[in-house]
């Protein structure tokens, strides 16, 4: 790769430095019995290499013509004083279902600004609506940082303080709506608490009663709600169900797959430049022993924001998180503990030196992020000015993630069992996601210092939350099939011994706190939607969201790839048909 002069200039600050080796009692490696783990084989192999460079994925002027007439037309429906108060709430939700959102925010900010002043000013008599119309709003009033009390669904109940169960059947769009709005309780709403278990077992019961396009709808928002699924598989699905409605609106059903497409375009090209990258680099005949995961890592910056002005960050984030599987592995499942301070101590000091005496393949996994992905960091960022910063950060943020798995790595080699406390501070760094979102924040606009402080300095409960939120998944997903081999304590074993419970009651007591973590993240969204720019929101939400169907039913589906091959090819390789 020819560099610029800008571009040597910064790297020289970040090169390695050449002191002499440390020095430690190492075993010869032929000696040594390592915790190799019998991952599954990339599925994908280099079918995605073809796009990097593909001149059909670019978008011709018909179509973009196209996609700009309809997006005019949504932008006049959503400013028209035609429209009910209910068509453009409808309209609004429409839109963010299908994920095309980013195309209307001033308009949809707009039109909910002024629906919410309304609202607060008694011009909009809740008590007149339904409980779908009060849901609908609640929910849209919620996702967009509006207070609204969860007191609005007080008349909704019956003289009992039960929720009334007349006509369940006649009105499950009503009981399916507040289902979804319970998905947005915080802590200390026990209305929507009960509002959820009286939906969900309602839901349940009538479910075989239903239209097949229907029942499949609330099957889907049983499994996974729509606060919590990945806003881009909710898309497609979605597609097919608001056709069926004979009142939906053909301009925006028509935009929001030609968006689809386009993306998927865009994504497919991105996708390419990683495969082919780690295929040069040749991480998978050189490290053997870690997972190819190369597409379901992307799956990662995919979900969490998949515009087109944030294809730079996701090129970036797809290739550190390549090269941190390579780091977790040789962690987890190859190195020593000898071996893996020593590399700790080389990613501390940057000095490839300290592991002189390791593998090979040590080297190749420190070299992966020195020599390889800062040198593309820097290509990708000149233009931006942002090299220096992003650079500091991502190094500082790597050491992070290094000294917490030589935590765990610690506590195995001693055969310890930190209390359940103990392991939740560790392993919010272990989650990768304080990493993830450092990454998206630095290479924006509004990077200000009061912005990187509130990320590195003040290490926000939301943050915190997120992150916590995926290790304890993870750990409920793995735990059985990690015990087969010598392995640090999962938060399951750590439960149970802090508390002095079963493992049955330890996946009780961790489930219950995932779903604090939720309440914790809603929270938050509201408090601090004046402090936390929208994007840092929708990527925070949209990581929450991606834990949730990644470990879903227990499962691990990104080591498991299996699992998660027909979401991946959905959204990269299958074109929604026009």
């Amino acid at each position: 790769m020819s560099l610029t002069p800008l571009i040597i200039k910064t790297l020289v600050s970040f090169t390695v430095s050449k002191s002499k080796p440390t020095t430690m009692s190492l075993a010869p490696s032929s000696e040594l019995k390592r915790p190799c783990a019998n991952f599954a084989p990339n599925i994908w192999q280099d079918i995605f290499i073809q796009y990097a460079d593909s001149q059909s994925l670019e978008v011709n002027e018909t179509t973009k013509q196209e996609v700009q007439i309809h997006k005019e037309k949504i932008m006049l429906y959503l400013s028209s004083n035609d429209n009910s108060i209910l068509q453009k709430l409808s309209l609004i939700d429409s839109i963010q279902r299908l994920s095309i959102s980013y195309h209307f925010e001033r308009e949809v900010d707009k039109a909910l600004e002024e629906i919410y002043n309304n609202f607060t000013n008694n011009s909009l008599p809740i008590e007149d609506y339904d409980l779908h119309f009060i849901a609908l709003l609640f929910r849209l009033f919620r996702q967009n940082g509006y207070h609204i009390s969860s007191d609005v669904f007080i008349k909704f109940k019956n003289i009992k303080g039960d929720f009334d169960e007349i006509n369940v059947l006649q009105n499950v769009e009503e009981i399916w709506s507040l289902y979804e709005v319970a998905q947005l309780r915080i802590h200390g709403e026990d209305i929507l608490e009960e509002a959820h278990k009286f939906t969900c077992n309602k839901l349940k019961s009538f479910i075989d009663q239903l239209s097949p396009c229907l029942a499949d709808q609330i099957n889907r928002s049983l499994r996974l709600p729509l606060h919590k699924t990945v806003s881009r598989i909710r898309a497609r699905s979605y597609m097919s169900f608001y056709k069926e409605n004979p009142s939906h609106n053909k301009v925006l059903l028509s935009l929001a797959k030609l968006d689809f497409n386009m993306l998927q375009s865009l994504h497919k090209k991105e996708i390419g430049n990683i495969t082919r990258w780690c295929k040069k680099l040749a991480f998978a005949t050189k490290v053997i022993y870690a997972r190819d995961r190369v597409v379901e890592a992307f799956f990662w910056p995919l979900t969490m924001s998949s515009e087109p002005k944030y294809s730079t960050w996701r090129l970036i984030l797809g290739k550190l998180l390549a090269c941190i599987c390579l780091l977790d592995d040789t962690f987890d499942a190859f190195g020593t503990f000898e071996e893996l301070q020593l590399l700790t101590e080389a990613i501390k000091r940057w000095d490839i030196n300290c592991i002189a005496p390791l593998p090979e393949c040590f080297k190749v996994v420190f070299n992966a992020f020195v020599e390889e992905l800062f040198v593309d960091i820097l290509s990708l960022t000149a233009e931006s000015g942002r090299s220096s910063l992003v650079l500091e950060h991502v190094k500082q943020a790597i050491l992070n993630l290094a000294q917490a798995y030589l935590i765990e790595a610690k506590w195995c080699h001693e055969d310890h069992i930190p209390t359940y406390d103990e392991y939740k501070v560790n392993g919010v760094q272990t989650s990768t996601y304080p990493l993830m979102l450092a990454t998206f924040i630095i290479m924006q606009d509004f990077a200000t210092k009061e912005m990187l402080d509130w990320n590195f300095i003040g290490f926000p409960k939301i943050i915190n939350a997120v992150s916590l939120m995926v290790r304890l998944a993870n750990d409920l997903a793995t735990h059985k099939v990690e015990r087969q081999r010598k392995h640090v304590a999962s938060a399951v074993e750590c439960c149970m011994k802090q508390y002095g419970i079963s493992e049955e009651e330890a996946y009780s007591f961790i489930s219950k706190e995932i779903s604090d973590c939720w309440k914790d993240i809603n929270e938050e969204c509201l408090n601090s939607h004046d402090i936390i720019p929208k994007p840092v929101i929708n990527c925070i939400l949209n990581l929450a969201r991606t834990s949730e169907m990644v470990y879903e039913n227990f499962e691990d589906k990104y080591t498991n790839n299996q699992l998660l091959k027909d979401h991946i090819a959905a959204l990269l390789l299958d074109p929604i048909v026009i």
